[in-house]
């Protein structure tokens, strides 16, 4: 961190990529971006990312990027000269990314804010085409976890960053090109979680580290693409990277000159490097890479419609898909795409959970289960003799139930014409029998009140129509 000057120049330290490798290979001072003085109006010439020999050095000077990103992290020493660079990381570790623009033209234009996008990403080929796959397993492994997060507190100059939950290898955020911009990652996935076990000491596959950039689009345009960079990471467990450094270094050093040379210095921090916007890139901020052509489902599994009935064990896959999707269970349909309903109804509660986390788990074990939300009141009632003609004769004696959900006179109502067999707003009014055999009559402020009063609501009891139109009850206990 350092302090922004008040002319509005930014200073780095002289050399902070210096070599941090044998003592004999010093760090060439045109390595590193941010040596001496530097503005938005007049950014400074580098040679980046391209290693020439001193015989092959043009004497044009290469473009400057646009804008230019930094992960204070050092590189391996075991790299060889005219290969990426590669930059080991601890798990869960804070990382600090300077990220610096180069605008010229208008001043004005150099204001403007811009979204970034920061995504760890697969360098293997063979993994960028299943990296959907790779990530929902990674996410059925470690529910409620995540790939990368920003440091927020520590972070400085960024604005409205943004954490999607079913994103879980990116974040976005708006900054200014022409200030101090420093964001702090971290990863929480190691490179070994990718690798095909076999007889353990795997190999872990590298990551990359992608920034991409975007303007603000105008009305109905998508969101310009301006710049994306990125570097090659790999991630190891809590003081993995220190000591992989540590024994790159060594390996290095026990090597003969000659040998030696063939290596890069090792410099504490690593450069993006840019690259171009191909199938890698995001069509915009917010959306994912999907290297991986994935099938549709047909049309009428995303329409709303009534809820479903039970998931039968003989439901195909593709019926399991309709009724995950019809019971809002959308994050979990991709990880069972292949489980008929006999798979899914073997799972146990715990399994659940541990898939799809606790609040989904939980909600869809009660989904198979079929349990329904307990009522808020259950009514006991039967039709004297005599009643209404064209009830339903339930047997003289014999009490049918009625369930509240919203505990007003309008629902009792409804439930009452339908088990008399009465018309809809036939049943005009509501009594109950109160004291003396008098008549009171049933509102929603009588029920309100009733709540209080558990003498005040009759419950269990008997409708016996008074006249046309009215429905009495007689006196119970319980609430209404």
């Amino acid at each position: 961190m350092y302090p922004l000057p008040s002319s509005g120049v930014l200073r780095y330290p002289p050399n902070p990529l210096k070599s941090a490798g044998f003592g004999e290979a010093e760090a060439r001072p045109s390595a590193h971006p941010f040596r001496g003085v530097f503005s938005c109006r007049d950014p400074p010439v580098l040679p980046y990312l391209k290693q020439e020999e001193p015989n092959g050095i043009s004497t044009s000077q290469p473009p400057v990027p646009a804008f230019q990103y930094v992960l204070c992290a050092p590189t391996s020493p075991a790299v060889r000269h005219h290969e990426e660079t590669l930059t080991y990381l601890n798990q869960g570790q804070s990382y600090e990314i300077r990220m610096m623009g180069t605008p010229r033209g208008d001043p004005a234009e150099g204001r403007r804010m811009v979204k970034s996008v920061v995504r760890v990403v697969f360098h293997d080929r063979r993994l960028q085409y299943s990296e959907q796959q790779q990530l929902e397993g990674w996410r059925w492994s470690r529910p409620g976890d995540r790939i990368l997060d920003i440091d927020i507190p520590v972070s400085v100059g960024i604005l409205e960053p943004q954490i999607h939950p079913t994103l879980l290898n990116t974040v976005e955020f708006l900054w200014d090109p022409c200030r101090r911009t420093s964001v702090f990652v971290q990863v929480h996935c190691i490179s070994t979680e990718f690798t095909l076990r076999k007889n353990g000491g795997e190999k872990g596959v590298p990551f990359r580290i992608q920034i991409d950039t975007f303007g603000a689009g105008g009305k109905g345009d998508p969101p310009e693409h301006l710049h994306s960079a990125s570097c090659l990471v790999k991630v190891f467990k809590p003081k993995g990277a220190d000591r992989k450094q540590k024994t790159d270094r060594e390996k290095v050093e026990k090597q003969p000159a000659p040998e030696r040379e063939k290596f890069q210095p090792a410099y504490e921090s690593t450069v993006l490097a840019e690259v171009g916007p191909g199938p890698g890139t995001p069509r915009g901020p917010g959306v994912p890479r999907d290297p991986a052509p994935i099938t549709p489902l047909p049309p009428q599994l995303g329409t709303p419609g009534p809820p479903p009935p039970l998931l039968g064990p003989c439901a195909s896959p593709l019926e399991t898909q309709q009724w995950l999707l019809r019971r809002r269970f959308s994050a979990c349909a991709r990880v069972f795409a292949n489980f008929s309903g006999a798979d899914l109804l073997k799972l146990s509660r715990r399994d659940l959970i541990q898939i799809c986390g606790a609040p989904d788990g939980i909600r869809l074990c009660h989904a198979l289960e079929g349990r329904c939300p307990r009522p808020r009141l259950t009514l006991y009632v039967a039709r004297e003799p005599g009643g209404a003609e064209g009830a339903e004769d339930a047997g003289p004696g014999l009490y049918q139930e009625l369930h509240l959900e919203q505990l007003t006179v309008a629902e009792l109502t409804a439930k009452l014409a339908e088990l008399l067999g009465l018309p809809p707003g036939q049943i005009l009014r509501l009594s109950r029998q109160g004291p003396a055999g008098i008549h009171v009559l049933v509102s929603d402020a009588v029920r309100a009140r009733g709540q209080t009063e558990p003498a005040a609501a009759p419950s269990p009891g008997q409708p016996q129509p008074a006249e046309p139109g009215d429905a009495s009850f007689h006196s119970g206990m319980g609430y209404f």
